[in-house]
């Protein structure tokens, strides 16, 4: 008797048309799902710069140009216009205080100080005839108060006489009132003399006074004429070096126009010019180091300028200590000058990386160093070297300095060796 016989359902080829399809979905599905869809980017290890975050001492200092310049400088302007007529000295040599540098001429200045002297004898001449004239007014009143004074003396004898005398009816009452008149008469004289003396003589001694006062007005007119012809001799202020004469015979100077300077070659200090984006925090007694040769040498900032022109604002800087030897007068010395302390914090070199981030990402490699991967972080304080990183990087991790300028916004770089 025959046996039917099933027929399979899962067949080989069955379970082959469904399989692979189904494998093929699962991968898919699992490449959506866990797989890695960020950005790539082929990079050339050998063309960028790879640096290390290390743990180290920091001093946060920015560069900056510093001149020599000496520690007290004067200049020498011109008091007095007028045509150099003498330079007795060249500029580079060494004079003292008081010793003739240079001569102007101005002919209007010496015709000045004779038109003002001639006047000033003339005033004082009239002066004189106004106090003589004052004297003999004087001299005057004096022998009219004295003959008031003697005609009283006279007529009170008189009186005092005709007075007995009428009483005892000897004169007549006619003889009696004409004495007592003139008497009565000289003494209101008298009172009239005595006031008009006291008044002259106070305004006697107001109008000396003030002629007094003119004369020495006049003369000291006459001081300031003839100091300004002393002017016309330019003599050095202090001792030192004569750096600079802007002086040529013939040449015509201006009142108030620079004639030159001397330095005092006691001491030198360095003054330098800043961004002033550090204004705020650049003050006196901050440090700041210098290299000369093989030596280091140490600066402190001693005064600030707060004007700001063009940007930029001036500091004045001491050396602390002998300045080096040799030094001279508008040398340039690159000094690092201290923002902070030096401390220790969390490092990485600086790079051309910090242009296109601003310090806020970086690629940091894997340590496989495979691959760098974009990662946020957070640069703090600088120096021309290195940055302090605040947050994002640990010690021992590499991340990329050099430019990103070619990496757009990929998100991973495989490095390739």
């Amino acid at each position: 008797m025959d046996r039917p016989i099933e027929k399979k359902r899962w067949t080989l080829k069955r379970i082959g048309k469904v399989g692979i399809p189904a494998a093929f979905f699962m991968v898919l599905l699992l490449y959506f799902l866990i797989g890695d869809h960020s950005s790539k980017l082929n990079v050339e290890a050998e063309r960028i710069t790879i640096s290390t975050v290390t743990k180290a001492p920091f001093q946060e200092y920015i560069p900056v140009t510093g001149t020599i310049q000496p520690l007290q400088t004067f200049f020498l302007d011109a008091a007095e216009g007028g045509r150099i007529d003498s330079i007795f000295v060249e500029a580079g040599n060494v004079v003292s205080k008081g010793d003739r540098i240079l001569k102007l001429a101005n002919t209007n200045s010496q015709l000045d100080v004779l038109y003002r002297e001639a006047l000033l004898f003339e005033q004082i001449n009239n002066a004189r005839n106004t106090r003589l004239a004052i004297e003999q007014n004087s001299l005057t009143l004096r022998g009219q108060l004295a003959d008031v004074e003697y005609q009283i003396i006279r007529l009170q004898r008189l009186h005092d006489r005709d007075t007995l005398l009428f009483r005892k009816q000897l004169i007549s009452r006619q003889e009696f009132e004409q004495v007592t008149d003139e008497y009565e008469y000289w003494q209101s004289k008298q009172i009239i003399t005595v006031e008009n003396f006291k008044q002259d003589s106070l305004l006697r001694r107001v109008q000396l006074d003030q002629l007094n006062a003119s004369i020495k007005r006049m003369q000291s007119n006459l001081d300031l004429v003839k100091r300004s012809l002393e002017d016309l001799v330019v003599r050095a202020p202090i001792s030192g070096e004569l750096t600079s004469l802007n002086a040529e015979i013939g040449q015509s100077k201006s009142p108030g126009q620079r004639l030159g300077q001397i330095d005092v070659l006691d001491g030198f200090k360095v003054r330098a010019e800043i961004d002033e984006f550090y204004i705020s925090r650049i003050n006196s007694g901050q440090k700041g180091t210098f290299d000369l040769g093989t030596t280091s040498y140490s600066l402190t900032v001693g005064k600030v300028y707060p004007e700001v022109r063009e940007g930029r604002f001036e500091v004045d800087m001491l050396f602390e200590g002998s300045p080096p030897q040799g030094i001279r007068r508008g040398q340039t010395l690159q000094i690092r000058l201290q923002l902070g302390d030096l401390s220790d914090a969390l490092i990485v070199a600086r790079g051309a990386f910090y242009q296109k981030t601003g310090g806020q990402w970086a690629y940091v490699v894997d340590k496989s160093g495979a691959f760098a991967v974009k990662r946020n972080i957070r640069l703090g304080r600088q120096n021309p070297q290195t940055f302090e990183v605040m947050e994002g990087l640990e010690p021992g991790e590499q991340v990329i300095t050099s430019a990103y300028d070619n990496f757009g916004d990929i998100d991973k770089l495989v490095l390739k060796k």
